[in-house]
This record gives C-alpha cells, structure tokens and sequence, in this order.
C-alpha cells in the first residue's frame, strides 16, 4: 500500500539533514549491520546456491526510480496464440543467500522491513546483497524465483507457475524514461505490451470492485539556502507497473489457499464512519463527490497532478487501516480472507529485498506448486511473522511521520510571517493546544496546525493564515487565522 514519499536534496550541514540524524538517533534506527551479518552477507554474495533451471535467454526488463539499486522484480511480457497474454516476473530470491537461522535471518527479523527516510533509508538486508549480488541489476545473472502467469485476452489469469530459476535483467528502465517511450510510440515489446496487460487489469479491479491510490510523491529541493516542496504525480506506467505486482500477490495467495497453508494480506472493510469522514475532506477540498458515486470511482476520477486532489489521495489512505498478515494451515483459510481495497484475496511475496514476509510467502508458493509440505523453518516462524512485521511497519511509519513533520517544518523555516492561502481539512485536539484546525496550503504542498486565536475554524473553507511558528528540530508548523 502506498507511503508518503518524501525524497530530500539538501546540503549535509543544513537544519534539515540535523534534525533528521536527531530523529534516527531518537527512533534508535540503526546505521550499520553487526560484524557477523556483514560477513556471513559476504560469504553469501561469494557463493549463493544456484538453481538448475536457466532462463537467463528471457530478456527481463526492470522500472524503479533512477538511483534504485535494490531491485526486487523483473518482468518479461509476451503474446501468446490464443489472444491473451504471459507474463513472467522475476522475484530476487533472498532464499538462495540467507539460511534460517543464521545471522543474516535473525537480523531480518528484527528489523522486518527497509525503512525509507528523506536522507536514505535503513535497509533489511546488507547492501552486498540487497543492491548487489541478489539484486536484479541489468547484466547481473541472479537467482529468482520465476512466476509464469498466463492471462487470457481479457487479462484473467488461466495458469500460474512459480519455480527457481537463473535469470539476468537486459535494462533498467526508470518510470520516466518508460513512460515517455510508450507515449512516444518507439517502446518495443515487450515493454510496449506493459500498457495493454495493465489496462486490462485495471479494468478488471473496477469490475470486482478494488482501488489502487495513485498517491503522489513529495520532493525536498534547496536552493540558496530555502527549501521547496513539490508533488510528483505518479505516471500512468507506475500503475500499470503496480498492476504486475497485484497480479502476482492475488496468484500467490490463490495457490496457498488451493494448498491449504499459506500467509495472506488481509484488511477489513473501512470502519463506520470513515468514508463520512473523506466526504468532509473532499467538501473542503472543492472535489465534487456526488452520492451516488462510489470511494473507488470518485478515487479512479482524480488527477494526482492536481493539488487538491493530491491532498485528498494523501487522507485518503486513512482507510488503509486494520492491515495484517493472516498465517493459515491445515486448510482452515481465514474467515475474514480478503484484502477489501483489492477487493480479493492477497498476498506480499514481489519485495523479498524489502520485506521479510515475502521471502516466506514465496516459500509457501514454491511448495504448493511442487505439491509438497512447506519447509519445517517457515512453519515454524509463520505465527511470528504478523507480529514481526507489525513492529517493523510500525516503527517505519513513525519514522516516516516524524519526517513528513520535520521536512514541512524546514520548508516553512525562514517564512515566518508570511500569509499563506489555505484550506481547513480537519479539526482535532492537541496538547497544550486545544482544539486547532488542520489546514493544507495552496502552495508550498505543506500540511499544518492552526491555533484559533479566538476566530471561527469553518472546516472545509478557505483560510487566509500566518505562519508563526516553523522548527524542523522540533517538527512544528503552526499557523493562526490571518
């Protein structure tokens, strides 16, 4: 599901980049793997076991932002005679580096997921592997696990195969780079059939009834000593890239149900109330939500591109609530199976460099399609993992808070009483504030506490504001009625 990208581009001494190293020291982020992960990765990187089956003849391509380096996925795109489509997706497989048990195994554990922060990230495996020998870098031959997903013309999935398998990427393209081929006309096959096999299954997530969120990216940029913030509005081919991905989770989660053990992503219907909430926010932010539309296609009709639908898409993952990974054996599946934003029963297994659970849920796939019992380690540490990742998302998502405060605080810095053109999206209560409105500015793209002062808040109005206060060490932005 959709974070809150923030990137940063700021000079190493600024107030900024101070504040950030203060938040890792407070939220004890490690910098650095103990000595015995770091040699055993690089034993690992050295010698890795190798499956028997090559496919390095397919030419995989990847889409990541330009200064990725730990590629979790590769995809190849084909036509097949009947019409339809197959789609084969490389997933890097963590499982042919790390052995249960070791120090590299109980490292990710702790730490469960890679934590992205504005000035890096805090990675869940040592870069030796997960931006080197396991990543699926262009020329690199790496071991995968190697889905075969065969569509029919409607985009519906009529065969699943998962296996280990050699593989070696051709190019790595950027969102940017393979958008503009494909507007361009000169993308070639396969990437030129990216854009047929994604608007078919975006067509079918409208027809069961499931929501994507094209949540727009935030970019730091300083400039002689000030700081901006901008949206980046996700493009149409990081959709169509997603689409891949969802593909593999739903196909994944259909073959451990089939099997009768396995590890789903579930998530509960929005709770009362919530979309109630969303139509205030939407009021206040001028998008029309007629009530006979639905949250999904009011959703589909909004441009990321627009800063005003941009800050609707960012509240809206507020519905996003309630996730787990629900672990199931002996065929009891989950009552409660679904993931209700997909609107079907899913699973993370495409990010084994990023997140833990992935590399077990491919674990899980592999079995079933071999037809044989899970490995005795998976089973064992199944139970542990909901909570495992709990923890691990949790922490990255205060950390993520905390940088969303304190980048908006550094942009706001030297604009202290400035008046700024706003829109009141919400009210609460805060400490030693009291009730204040939740304002989001025009421009610069900041969200931002008003203290009343006395004035009326009138929720979904347009507010002329003051900036009083803005302190990146402390995370303050504070306004009052202009």
């Amino acid at each position: 599901m959709p974070r809150r990208h923030i990137h940063v581009t700021a000079a190493a001494d600024t107030p900024l980049r101070a504040a950030l190293r203060a938040m890792r020291t407070k939220l004890a982020l490690p910098d650095t793997f103990p000595p015995a992960v770091l040699a055993e990765a690089e034993a690992a990187a050295k010698a890795p076991h190798l499956p028997e089956y090559d496919a390095t003849d397919i030419p995989f391509f990847t889409i990541d932002p330009p200064t990725s380096k730990d590629l979790d996925q590769a995809m190849h795109l084909a036509r097949r005679a009947d019409g339809g489509y197959r789609v084969h997706y490389a997933i890097a497989d963590v499982g042919a580096f790390v052995a249960p048990g070791g120090a590299i195994d109980a490292e990710a554990h702790k730490r469960a997921t890679t934590v992205y922060l504005p000035d890096g990230k805090v990675p869940l495996h040592p870069a030796v592997l997960s931006e080197g020998a396991a990543s699926l870098l262009p020329g690199n031959t790496a071991p995968a696990l190697l889905w075969r997903i065969d569509l029919d013309a409607e985009g519906r999935t009529v065969a699943t195969d998962v296996r280990r398998a050699l593989v070696r990427s051709l190019t790595k393209l950027s969102y940017a780079s393979a958008q503009a081929q494909i507007d361009a006309g000169t993308a070639e096959e396969p990437l030129a059939l990216l854009p047929h096999v994604g608007r078919l299954r975006e067509a079918l997530e409208i027809e069961r009834g499931g929501v994507s969120l094209a949540v727009p990216e935030q970019e730091v940029v300083e400039a002689g000593g000030s700081y901006t913030l901008e949206y980046r509005a996700p493009l149409r081919v990081d959709g169509w890239n997603e689409q891949i991905s969802l593909l593999t989770g739903m196909a994944a989660a259909d073959l451990m149900t089939a099997a009768g053990t396995g590890i789903l992503r579930t998530l509960p219907p929005a709770p009362d109330g919530s979309v109630a909430r969303l139509r205030h926010s939407a009021k206040a932010l001028g998008i029309d939500w007629p009530h006979h539309m639905s949250y999904a296609e009011l959703i589909r009709s909004l441009d990321p591109g627009n800063s005003r639908h941009a800050a609707f898409l960012q509240d809206a993952t507020s519905l996003l609530q309630g996730s787990a990974y629900t672990p199931f054996t002996g065929g009891h599946v989950p009552e409660h199976a679904v993931h209700a934003a997909i609107a079907d029963e899913y699973t993370h297994c495409t990010a084994p460099l990023r997140r833990l659970v992935d590399r077990y849920t491919g674990e899980l796939c592999l079995a079933a399609v071999a037809g044989t019992a899970p490995p005795e380690w998976v089973l064992r540490a199944m139970d542990k993992l909901n909570a495992e990742m709990g923890a691990g998302m949790k922490l990255a998502r205060k950390a993520e808070r905390m940088s969303v405060d304190i980048v908006e605080a550094a942009v706001m810095s030297n604009r202290i009483g400035e008046t700024f053109d706003s829109v009141l999206i919400d009210k609460e209560v805060v400490p030693h504030l009291g009730l204040v409105g939740i304002a989001h500015l025009e421009e610069p793209a900041v969200i931002g506490v008003v203290v009343p002062d006395g004035a009326e808040l009138p929720l979904g109005e347009h507010l002329r504001v003051r900036l009083t206060q803005a302190d990146p060490g402390r995370k303050v932005v504070q306004f009052v009625p202009a």
